[in-house]
């Protein structure tokens, strides 16, 4: 039997690197938190072979004399842990990006790490070396205020670690993304990030304040962001959450754009992927993702940071309160855009006009197959005309382009309209509708093309809720409880959400070791897969803490109704109920996108039709 032996220094130091150095990304994404720490206003940094071959990061902080150099590349060696009452490292309150003095001696153990720094005011610079984990001694060299750090050949001590790196381009890739999650996080400080002389990111400081986090969001997630972002400020129990988000209809096919920064560390966490899928869940098919990067300022007693070898993760101590504040702010933000829609909807439609002009993307074209029931449940025979409202009898004539003597002009006398004109309505006034199925309207600088049937259905949909929120969800009783089987732990979870679960209209108990029997469902819900949706709850609440499943098929059943509910296509509508539907639209919130993420509405900008014409 093998007995039991320390292991050598060397060997512990590599077991360290590879929970710290998992790949180049890895390496640089410490560096330039260090740099970041040090007070830099700006960091360089240059990679070749995808950061394999080189990684050279330059800043311009506080610098290290020739002392604090050689503790530098010791392990466990920090500035940054501050001394706590009882004269001991404080690791309850970091609030600083490193602090376990791990990243340089990791590093040095598997590559060629060179480090040359000099402290603000000093006169000379020093360098150090460490190769493979042996250390040189420090001595005299030349270099501004500030450090350059270099890494070559990273894992040549390691070569088991380089055949499980990936190719040049997808380790340059996520470089790339480690350094732009810092960029959004720190908009103070400039970045540039080259690769093989193409330069792949470059931003100056931003000044503070709400408008240069912007701009610095909009420079790496797309000049269209700005525009069609929604500010968030919240606080709850001291904790702050600010950013933005994206409006529904400015939406992408996957989640990357996503980001959570909290105390200015970015971080990967599960549950900002739940509470904005939440808080988004009435305006986006599932197939569809918002646009949101999210800033959480917290006490550092209320963190933990130490959970992970690469501070990727977080834990906090109230998850529940920060998912609250998050879902809360993001629902307020949608609540206050009203009907407004994303700025891209009108480009794409300028787009496609322009002669030769590509198809526009087709982002909302899936879309159109949600409008369907949830596969566990078909929606009960519901009376869809309590919540149509004024359009249940849409069988009077279209205002409609007909021949006169003097040529087509539009039919529908000016003394219909309403009084003060395009200029006092948001979306105008109705001057006609084609095909039955595009209501046009004219505002004060420009025109307003409306899908009547997405419009209605948001309406309808809209009422629904209000309804729903006001009388609660009605409930119908099983006439023979259905006992499911679960694992005990996820039995568990559901009782300990039984209140929660009931005020959807969803009423289950515990029924002895590892089963729930339900009693009650929604009764919106006709035929139903109970066992199949109790198993989909027990899997929300363990990977999201939180009942989605529920809430989303009671909104896909929401939305089937409201969809067969509004006025179709196809349907005549007089001036006046287009009038009408474009008022209510504007008191609406949310009415610029229907329940599956497309737009309801596209507006056209005088000057812009102007320039599809050659007149500008």
């Amino acid at each position: 039997m093998t007995r039991i032996r320390r292991l050598s220094e060397g060997t512990i130091n590599r077991i360290a690197a590879g929970e710290v150095v998992e790949r180049p990304a890895s390496a640089v994404k410490e560096l330039v938190e260090n740099a970041i720490d040090a007070g830099a206003r700006h960091v360089d940094i240059v990679i070749q072979g995808g950061g394999r071959d080189l990684i050279r990061i330059t800043d311009d902080g506080c610098g290290m004399d020739a002392q604090e150099l050689e503790l530098a590349v010791e392990r466990h060696a920090t500035s940054k842990l501050a001394i706590d009452e009882a004269g001991r490292e404080d690791l309850m309150r970091i609030a600083t990006l490193g602090f376990r003095g791990e990243a340089l001696p990791s590093i040095g153990a598997v590559a060629r790490l060179s480090i040359v720094s000099r402290a603000q005011g000093a006169e000379n610079a020093h360098r150090i070396a460490v190769e493979g984990g042996r250390k040189s001694a420090v001595e005299p060299a030349a270099g501004p205020p500030g450090t350059r750090i270099e890494v070559r050949d990273l894992f040549y001590a390691t070569p088991a670690r380089l055949k499980f790196m990936k190719s040049e381009r997808a380790e340059t890739m996520a470089v790339s993304d480690t350094v732009k999650r810092l960029a959004m996080a720190h908009p103070e400080v400039g970045f540039t990030l080259t690769s093989e002389s193409r330069n792949m990111l470059r931003v100056e400081p931003e000044l503070p304040g709400e408008g240069g986090r912007l701009s610095r969001l909009s420079a790496i997630m797309g000049r269209d962001f700005s525009s069609n972002a929604l500010p968030i400020d919240a606080t709850r129990e001291d904790v702050r959450l600010t950013g933005f988000a994206g409006l529904p209809t400015y939406n992408r096919g996957n989640a990357q754009l996503q980001y959570l920064f909290v105390n200015g560390r970015p971080v990967r966490d599960k549950l900002v992927v739940g509470a904005v899928r939440g808080a988004y869940a009435d305006f986006l098919a599932r197939d569809r993702h918002p646009v949101v990067a999210l800033f959480v300022d917290i006490d550092p007693s209320q963190l933990d940071v130490n959970v992970h070898p690469a501070k990727t993760e977080v834990r906090f101590r109230d998850a529940g309160l920060v998912r609250g504040l998050i879902v809360g702010a993001l629902k307020y933000a949608l609540n206050e855009a009203g009907h407004r829609a994303s700025t891209t909807v009108a480009g794409d439609a300028l787009s496609a006009l322009r002669p030769g002009a590509a198809p526009a993307h087709t982002a909302y074209a899936h879309a159109a197959d949600q409008m369907r029931p949830s596969s566990f449940a078909e929606p009960a025979p519901s009376p869809a005309s309590d919540w149509q409202g004024s359009f249940s009898n849409l069988s009077g004539p279209s205002a409609r382009i007909s021949e006169t003597p003097e040529g087509p002009v539009l039919q529908g006398p000016d003394e219909n309209l309403p009084e003060g004109g395009a200029q006092e309505y948001a979306l105008g006034v109705a001057r006609g509708q084609l095909h039955e199925t595009y209501v046009i309207a004219q505002t004060a600088d420009g025109i307003v093309i409306v899908d009547q049937h997405a419009a209605h259905e948001r309406l309808v949909y809209e009422r629904m809720k209000k309804a729903m929120a006001e009388r609660g969800i009605p409930r119908q009783m099983l006439l023979i409880p259905e006992v499911v089987e679960l694992e005990e732990a996820e039995a568990e979870r559901l009782t300990a959400r039984g209140e929660e679960l009931a005020e959807l209209g969803f009423v289950l108990e515990g029924f002895g070791g590892g089963a729930v029997v339900v009693r009650e469902v929604p009764a919106l819900f006709g035929k139903l897969d109970v066992a199949g949706l109790v198993r989909d709850l027990a899997d929300d609440l363990t990977e999201m803490e939180e009942a989605l499943t529920l809430k989303e098929k009671l909104e896909d059943v929401c939305g089937t109704i409201a969809c067969h509910g509004s006025v179709r296509a196809g349907r005549r509508l007089t001036a006046e109920e287009m009038n009408a539907l474009l008022r209510e639209m504007e008191a609406t919130p949310h009415s610029g996108q229907c329940n599956h993420g497309r737009p309801t509405y596209v507006e056209l900008k005088l000057a812009d039709i102007e320039k599809l014409f050659g007149r500008r």
